[in-house]
């Protein structure tokens, strides 16, 4: 038998033609979330729809995006009507969009998003005026994030890198799920209430729309405001907003942003110091050098020649006033210099870490922290905190 082959195009057009000859694939509505969104420049959209077992490549021309009433974005879960059909050049089905509507929870959280953020807005919570600064030098840094996961360790090591000295406090509560907003809220109320840090740092890492949400509700919102202590927002990724972010006095775009924003690097204030001290003895140098200048300018003037025991006295005594200003200069820098060194040292000295490079332990029962042996009963669980890690134990 003889077989007479045919091209790679004519078998797509071939293929093509089989789509365009079924009336159901030619008006078809599918139901997915949107992946690997891309909106060009020449105003087509490109993106996949997927469920739990497949995908299919889509794609909606100009034409047509100019009619959608919503901004289609990644993880958002749509119905799209279109045809199928396939491009010849790839030898690839796709659906061609011609509409597309926004379905599901993520729909319902938008919505409430939006009109929460009207809502607020409207009532002056986002307001400028209303924002507190950041401490140029705090001595504690309080997290409310969970106290597993990469976000509370990323936290720590900038922090502790920027300035060893720093104290993080940790106050757990629960980032996504039911009840979570109600515990972030109580959190901030409490590191109010007992004063537990200079700043608080509200915390998680990127998620869903649905995995955000605490960070979208009312009260969370109105417990940062409340707070009498400065807040910094740190929720998602970089491209995601949230009620939190607005409504708090400074936005991280990430965790380990927020920790750089809160703790100064001390390499640098160090730097800084010693900047301003040599600009004040330069402007010294220079008021003395003008004196002088006066002073030999006046000298030269014919009206001074005759009395010149009287100005050689006043030139003793503006020569003796200069050189009493420079000494008490000098005098006042080397004593802030040497008052800055010791608090430097005095708060490495206390510094917890310290403490546990010297071979100590902290011993906490359920958190908190253990001082005395009355605090423990036999069959006790603790937790012993050393220098390079953590260790569970039990009471005998």
């Amino acid at each position: 038998m003889t077989y007479n082959p045919i091209s790679v195009t004519q078998l797509n057009q071939y293929i093509k033609g089989k789509f365009e000859e079924d009336e159901m694939l030619n008006n078809v509505l599918v139901e997915g979330e949107i992946s690997n969104f891309k909106h060009h420049y020449t105003g087509h959209m490109y993106f996949t729809l997927k469920d739990e077992n497949s995908l299919i490549k889509c794609i909606m021309f100009k034409s047509y995006t100019s009619h959608l009433d919503i901004v289609p974005a990644d993880g958002m879960k749509v119905m799209v009507l279109g045809t199928v059909s396939v491009f010849e050049r790839d030898g690839t089905y796709q659906l061609y969009a011609k509409a597309m509507k926004q379905v599901g929870k993520v729909g319902d959280l938008r919505a409430a998003y939006e009109a929460l953020k009207e809502k607020l807005q409207k009532e002056g919570l986002f307001d400028q005026a209303h924002k507190k600064p950041i401490p140029v030098m705090p001595k504690c840094i309080g997290v409310l994030t969970s106290n597993t996961g990469a976000v509370i360790r990323d936290i720590i090591n900038v922090s502790t890198r920027r300035n060893p000295n720093v104290v993080i406090r940790l106050l757990p509560v629960p980032v996504q799920g039911e009840g979570a907003a109600e515990k972030i809220a109580a959190g901030i109320q409490l590191m109010n209430e007992r004063q537990l840090a200079d700043v608080i740092i509200v915390a998680r890492g990127g998620g869903s729309l649905e995995d955000l949400w605490p960070f979208n509700e009312e009260v969370v919102a109105r417990a940062i405001y409340a707070s009498t202590l400065p807040v910094i927002s740190a929720v998602g990724h970089e491209t995601d907003f949230t009620i939190s972010d607005f409504v708090a006095d400074l936005r991280a775009p990430t965790p380990s942003a927020a920790a750089e924003l809160a703790v100064p690097n001390i390499k640098e204030v160090a730097l800084k110091i010693n900047a301003y001290q040599n600009r004040f003895e330069q402007s010294l140098l220079r008021k003395v050098q003008l004196m002088k200048l006066r002073y030999e300018k006046c000298m030269t003037s014919h009206v001074f020649t005759e009395p010149l025991q009287d100005i050689t006295q006043k030139r003793m005594v503006i020569e003796g006033k200069a050189k009493s200003m420079q000494h008490q200069m000098q005098s006042i820098f080397q004593k802030k210099q040497a008052q800055a060194q010791n608090t430097i040292l005095k708060l490495d000295a206390y510094s917890p870490l310290k403490t546990l490079a010297r071979g100590y332990g902290i011993i906490q029962k359920q958190g908190k922290v253990i001082k005395n042996v009355v605090q423990l009963q036999p069959q006790d669980e603790i937790q012993i905190r050393m220098q390079d890690g953590e260790a569970k134990a039990k009471i005998i």
